[in-house]
């Protein structure tokens, strides 16, 4: 099944996906398995939770526990994945999940060897840089952080606890966004002259009234480390549904499309320019905040981007969502499940020997798993998420600020602008201080 029609099919009485049963695959032995805890099992995170259910019975991983705010998601999630591996293992074959209200009790569980995490865009730095510090492996929804200096302090974590950290940009695992990559990397449109990324657009109006608190919801602790504000649903997410939830059009908890998509497709611009480990040394960017009730991120937008090598990333609002590198002997599209080339021939490339050949993966969160099991460098390590991130959000902050910057790849700061610096962090609600 697509991604969108098993989000579909979860909010709709929550029945089990219809995938083929991994009793077709190996399995290793019970006392080999990785036990992972879910941190966030909402919309996206009881997708990817099913998703590591079913690629964990191929590698060797078990859900143990599930944590969420919302105590219904929380009990719906371990019903979920129980009635599956119950369906997939038998009867007597599977331990209960356990429930889990505050993720760091959670963390605290010895036996959990890693984490999915799928909290709000707002929480992941919190909850990624405790769970490295805690020794738990990760898996991270994209994008990376929220802030740029929560991804720095990521990194940081990660490298010093040794643990695996997969971000969840799962465009590097298809075969569609490598071959493109690979034939900008080795020349097959010529010199590489520029880089488009076209992102979706937001739409639609929040509801800012206020409303009573669901008892199932704590609400003090979802909003964590932002500032106090009144309840209402189209803030948080819906409760009688898994549909798409209000946070993520809110500036306080989210930076919009340029993060949302954009953490999927600067990824394949960075990757097909070969400059995932840096980044530009200037952005500018405009866009338009239209009044939309509690609504408040960018709709239409436009933002260019220039590298040390004069090539610019060209980033605006645009349909289809993908990328496209132009050359001075042609161009190459890449968007989800299709590849375009201004030749047809460079659609039947095959890296040669002594060619560039990037990074390998079939299937995200299998190579997720399968590098905890071998402790080897996933598909999209910490690094490079936090280098995609980056460029979201210094491009967020020219959106804000309404004028041209200079960046620092290097040092990370935009040199001798403080207005623009403060902006790289946010102020946090105790105790979520990092």
């Amino acid at each position: 099944m697509k991604r969108r029609d098993f989000i579909k099919s979860t909010a709709v009485g929550l029945a089990t996906p219809v995938l083929v049963s991994s009793r077709i695959f190996s399995r290793p032995a019970p006392n080999d398995y990785i036990q992972v805890g879910c941190i966030g099992v909402g919309r996206q995170g009881q997708a990817d939770m099913m998703e590591l259910l079913y690629r964990g019975l191929e590698v060797g991983a078990r859900i143990v526990a599930v944590c969420d705010v919302d105590r219904h998601r929380a009990e719906n999630a371990a019903w979920l994945a129980e009635k599956t591996y119950a369906q997939e293992l038998g009867l007597n074959r599977y331990q209960r999940i356990k429930i889990y209200h505050d993720f760091r009790e959670l963390l605290r569980q010895k036996e959990i060897d890693a984490v999915l995490i799928a909290t709000p865009d707002f929480w992941h730095g919190t909850a990624a840089i405790l769970a490295a510090r805690a020794g738990k492996h990760i898996y991270l929804e994209k994008p990376l952080t929220y802030s740029l200096v929560e991804g720095q302090k990521l990194a940081k974590a990660v490298r010093n606890s040794k643990v695996i950290l997969q971000v969840g940009s799962q465009q590097r695992s298809s075969i569609y966004f490598l071959k493109a990559c690979e034939i900008v990397r080795n020349g097959l449109i010529g010199q590489l002259e520029k880089i488009m990324v076209w992102l979706p657009e937001d739409s639609g109006r929040g509801d800012p009234r206020p409303v009573p608190v669901p008892p199932n919801l704590d609400y003090d602790f979802w909003l964590g480390p932002t500032p106090e504000a009144p309840y209402c649903e189209d803030r948080v997410h819906p409760q009688m549904t898994y549909e798409r939830p209000g946070w993520m059009q809110i500036e306080t908890y989210d930076r919009g499309m340029i993060a949302n998509w954009g953490a999927h497709m600067i990824d394949i611009a960075q990757w097909g320019h070969g400059t995932e480990l840096t980044g530009p040394i200037s952005i500018e960017a405009q866009a338009e905040f239209p009044d939309r009730g509690l609504f408040n991120v960018h709709t239409k937008f436009k933002a260019t981007a220039v590298y040390t090598d004069g090539i610019p990333l060209l980033m605006e609002t645009g349909d289809p969502a993908g990328v496209r590198f132009d050359g001075s002997e042609g161009w190459i599209f890449v968007r989800r499940e299709e590849l375009q080339a201004s030749r047809p021939e460079l659609l039947n490339y095959q890296v040669g020997s002594g060619e560039v050949k990037l990074y390998r993966s079939s299937n995200h969160m299998k190579n997720f798993l399968e590098c905890v099991r071998k402790r080897q460098e996933p598909a999209a390590p910490v690094e490079i998420g936090h280098r995609t991130n980056t460029i979201s959000v210094i491009t967020h902050i020219a959106m804000k600020l309404g004028r041209k910057l200079r960046w620092d790849p290097e040092k990370e700061i935009f040199p001798d602008d403080p207005e623009a610096n403060r902006l790289l962090d946010f102020p946090r609600r105790k105790p979520w201080l990092i």
